[in-house]
This record gives C-alpha cells, sequence and structure tokens, in this order.
C-alpha cells in the first residue's frame, strides 16, 4: 500500500492538511495527461485489503494512476489513515483528503439512504443495481452534491447482512431475543435488531472484535463475505443466514476537487470507478449463498445454518416497515415498483 510521504514532525492533522492541499492544486491547461506535477487524490477506507471493498479501491487507485501516466497520483489508505467512518466522510467534506466513503455508516451520515436499508424491503441484488444504477442512483447523486457538496462515484453494497453470534444458532425470530448484537449508529439498524427480536448495541466496526472478545456484544451482522475478510470468525461460533438488510454505500469525492478536474481525468475516474463497482459487486455477490458460506467458513470453525427467512420477514413488516413507510413514502413505492 502506498503511504503518504509526509514532513516531520508527523501527525495526522499535518497529514490529512498536506493530503487536502494537494487535492486541490489548480490544473493549468494542457492536453489530457500531460500534467507535469502529479495531482495527488487520497483516498480513505475504514479497512484494509481482504475486505472486499478495501480490494475494488486498492485496484481503482491503482488503474487511475497508471492510465493518468502519473498525472493522477490516487493513493488508497485502508484503515490506516483514518479508521472511522464519520471521521473519512467529514474529512472529505473538508476537503482535506479527496475521496472515500461511509463504509456500511452510509445511512448515518446520508439519512436520505436510510429507506433501502429497512428489513426485506430490497428483494435482490438485481432489483438493487437497477435502482442505484438508474434514475434512484442519479437523484441521490444530485441531492448529495446540493446538500454536503459530495459527487458520488459509484454506489456500491455490502451484500445482505446475515447475524454471527457466539451463543446459540438463529433459525427463527425467538432465537435472537435477548442477543446484544452490534449496530451501526444509522437508527434503521438499530429499529433492524430490536424489531427482530434482538438487542441492538450502536458501535463503530473498529470496537466491534474486542467487544465481542470481552463479550461486550454476542454478536453482529455481515455480509458472507466480510464474516471472512473481517475475521469475524474468530470471535463467533454461529452464522446464520437470515438475508435481513441489503447494504448500499456510495465512495464519494469532494465536489470541488471533482469540478477542478479536466474533463478527461473526470472521465478517467469514472470509469476505473466503473470497473471497481463490478467488482466489488462480484465478490460480495459470489459468495452470498448457503452452500458457498458453508464452504468458506465451516473450515474457520463455524457453524453455519440457513434461517427461516419469510418468519423474519413476516416481523419486519410487522415491526418495522409501517414507521419507515411513511416517513419515506414516495421512495417506498417506488423501490417497491422496481422490478427485474
Amino acid at each position: 500500500m502506498t503511504r503518504i510521504a509526509l514532513i516531520v514532525p508527523t501527525t495526522r492533522r499535518r497529514v490529512l492538511q498536506a493530503a487536502g492541499a494537494a487535492g486541490l492544486v489548480t490544473l493549468a491547461k494542457a492536453p489530457a495527461f500531460a500534467q507535469a506535477t502529479p495531482k495527488k487524490l487520497v483516498f480513505a477506507h475504514v479497512t484494509a485489503e481482504p475486505e472486499s471493498s478495501a480490494v475494488a479501491f486498492a485496484a481503482m487507485a491503482k488503474e487511475v494512476t497508471e492510465r493518468s501516466k502519473g498525472e493522477l497520483q490516487m493513493e488508497f489508505h485502508g484503515g490506516t489513515l483514518l479508521t472511522k467512518e464519520l471521521e473519512i466522510i467529514n474529512a472529505i467534506k473538508a476537503g482535506n483528503i479527496a475521496m472515500g466513503d461511509p463504509g456500511g455508516a452510509a445511512a448515518t451520515v446520508f439519512p436520505e439512504m436510510g429507506v433501502f436499508l429497512v428489513p426485506y424491503l430490497i428483494a435482490s441484488y438485481d432489483q438493487a443495481y437497477k435502482m442505484f444504477n438508474g434514475q434512484i442512483g442519479e437523484r441521490l447523486d444530485k441531492q448529495f452534491q446540493e446538500k454536503y457538496k459530495l459527487k458520488v462515484l459509484f454506489f456500491y453494497d455490502y451484500g445482505f447482512r446475515h447475524f454471527w453470534n457466539n451463543r446459540r444458532p438463529i433459525n427463527e425470530p425467538k432465537d435472537l431475543r435477548g442477543l446484544k448484537m452490534r449496530v451501526q449508529q444509522a437508527k434503521v439498524f438499530a429499529d433492524t435488531i430490536n424489531g427482530l427480536g434482538g438487542v441492538a448495541v450502536p458501535m463503530a466496526w473498529g470496537e466491534v472484535i474486542p467487544a465481542a472478545q470481552q463479550g461486550v456484544i454476542d454478536g453482529a451482522d455481515l455480509p458472507i463475505v466480510n464474516i471472512l475478510a473481517l475475521k469475524a470468525y474468530e470471535v463467533s461460533k454461529y452464522c446464520s443466514l437470515t438475508f435481513h438488510n441489503y447494504g448500499p454505500t456510495a465512495a464519494v469525492i469532494n465536489l470541488d476537487i471533482w469540478n477542478g478536474l479536466t474533463a478527461d481525468q473526470q472521465k478517467l475516474i469514472a470509469d476505473a470507478s466503473h470497473t471497481a463497482q463490478a467488482k466489488v459487486r462480484d465478490l460480495t455477490e459470489s459468495v452470498d449463498s448457503l452452500a458457498k458460506a458453508k464452504e468458506l467458513l465451516e473450515p474457520k470453525g463455524m457453524a453455519v445454518n440457513s434461517a427461516d427467512v419469510a418468519a423474519f420477514r413476516r416481523v419486519a413488516q410487522d415491526k418495522v416497515w409501517p414507521a419507515y413507510k411513511q416517513q419515506f413514502p414516495e421512495m417506498w413505492e417506488e423501490i417497491v415498483a422496481t422490478k427485474v
């Protein structure tokens, strides 16, 4: 992983200030990819490779740097420069770094995305891709530019979430009762766990593994790809496939930095973003099945089971759906109306 060259004395604030200054350099008018001084674009993410999106972001950084012949120097920093989702987004808004993402905390920083996380509302990957690569995604991008001064590079997802815990297999809603389950800080995640019968414990990802080791939580939820990549199997005995939340998020760039790029540079980054989106989607979706979960996780010592998804969905419809349908009436109907 490429490191930022720091000026001594080294502090995190100096790193961020230096990265932001580099990201805001004004480009002289010149032919495409003939810039003498590289323009640094720092991309921060909360976790490192081999986490699924980190793999895609690292490849994207390499592609942008190489295809621009060094005119753009995109640096990916996973779990090193900034380690909390909200810190990353705030740094992008301030222009201290150019690019990044909120990881699984998208609905915390972008409340507009909360409706997509309502349990069992989104029924399939194909439905989600059609929405986020279509008019819904375009509308959200426009809203984020106007409200947050952030340009969406691409929407991606963490797949459908499944429960992992140390207490027991979760086959039906009653098995979740009393279990302390870590959730992201957005309200929809707590509403999901509490509504389905568990006890939601809001917590940033960096605290999750120690909390599970110390018994502060009984477990949490993750897509299969990240139960593996983030080694949740080291602190958990059971993985139960419930498919309860679809986890959309977005990679974004500071709008002023984006507008400071040439048209050719913007196109290059858009092309690389499309490739990264396809990569992370493939990594996520290809392992999201009972057979693949057993193949990957049982050798790590986890017991994998398929839960009664229909029973969980009925509880969600009764306990969680009404409030969000009332809060997001237009978007709700648009999601339901999206057919594949």
